[in-house]
């Protein structure tokens, strides 16, 4: 029988833009596809990687909230209203499905409020999940499993839980002063995070960053304001990692392919989650850049719950992407709850199949 290669030797090869056993293959299914899951038929305490044979990623992510007090607001059979620790208020229906909030407030409404809410996002020991690390990072290693630490970077998480996207693209314009020291201050934070991880040798294999900043067709912003206002700050953390030795993973929902270019200049060393829904174009990425970036996800989800789509999809693009390394098979963001054990389990092994570099 072949070697079987463990997670972690796998993504370091695809890393490497080497080929490996096979392509790495991981996913994030919703809260709700679990719950179906286990209605037909997986064990209820199953890991969903262990019972499908899927790869391992073991991640932390700090705090860099101010965190604000979580207050449930109001409390009805059909949603929840809350306030969390960016002192967001939203709404989460509790149907099956139903994983998006919708945001209703956010904490800046103009810069007047950001000097406040800076003065709280300081440094400190227990927003590191030190414990956790103390707990599972021996085990992780001797596993064979990937580790990352995610941080909390960028566009995304400020004009998702901090002003909302209207008053921060507004402000863009307007103050853009202020959307530059949100930016700098944040990525100035988590990078301390790094840093104190780092020094008591929590080594990571990467570093991953979310920051959302494309949605359908195109960007939120012009090449031009990523320059101004984000892109120093992406390199900054980028930079950092690079001064590591390790590798650089960015996850950007929506269409970001006219940033790739920038991002690959900065040395973004991966890029996830390629949406196809959103305009992504995994084949021209690879043909242009499979050689410096590696390429996470790209199959297109709204496909997974018709099989015979799905494996269309999957014949048509994959051998194409897994081509020298730099690849890893997922969804194009997560597995939502209309795809089927069944359908999650003939997918995974065609993957499995048709992934095999030998």
């Amino acid at each position: 029988m072949a070697y079987q290669m463990t997670s972690h030797e796998r993504f370091k090869r695809m890393f490497e833009h080497r080929e490996a056993d096979r392509v790495p293959i991981i996913d994030g299914p919703w809260g709700s596809t679990i719950q179906r899951w286990i209605q037909e038929g997986m064990p209820a305490d199953a890991d969903f990687r262990q019972y499908f044979g899927l790869d391992f990623i073991s991640c932390v992510i700090p705090d860099c909230s101010p965190r604000e007090q979580y207050k449930v607001i109001e409390d009805t059979p059909e949603h929840t209203i809350s306030s969390d620790r960016w002192g967001c208020v939203s709404k989460r229906l509790k149907a099956p499905g139903a994983e998006m909030p919708l945001f209703m407030e956010y904490p800046l409404k103009t810069s007047a409020d950001w000097p406040a809410m800076k003065a709280k996002m300081t440094y400190a020991d227990d927003r590191v999940p030190f414990e956790h690390l103390a707990q599972n990072y021996k085990k992780w290693k001797e596993a064979g499993h990937w580790t990352q630490a995610i941080v909390e970077v960028g566009f995304n998480i400020i004009s998702a839980a901090w002003t909302g996207i209207e008053t921060f693209l507004v402000a863009l314009v307007e103050e853009p002063e202020w959307c530059i020291d949100m930016v700098n201050h944040n990525v100035d934070l988590n990078i301390q995070f790094l840093d104190a991880m780092w020094d008591r040798g929590y080594e990571f294999d990467s570093v991953m960053w979310y920051d959302d900043m494309g949605y359908k067709g195109s960007a939120f912003f012009s090449v031009d304001k990523y320059r101004e206002f984000l892109k120093p700050a992406h390199k900054k953390l980028a930079d950092w990692i690079h001064s590591k030795g390790v590798a650089a993973h960015l996850h950007s929902c929506g269409n970001v392919m006219e940033l790739v270019p920038d991002l690959v200049e900065i040395g973004v060393d991966a890029l996830n989650p390629l949406e196809i829904k959103a305009g992504m174009d995994p084949m021209k990425l690879k043909g242009a850049y499979g050689d410096r970036l590696l390429l996470h996800g790209g199959i297109n989800a709204m496909l997974w719950p018709d099989f015979e789509a799905i494996e269309a999809e999957i014949k048509a693009m994959l051998p194409s992407l897994m081509q020298g390394g730099g690849y890893i098979f997922s969804s194009d963001h997560s597995v939502p709850c209309d795809v089927s054990l069944e359908n999650f389990r003939k997918i995974t092994e065609l993957a499995k199949k048709l992934g095999s570099y030998s």
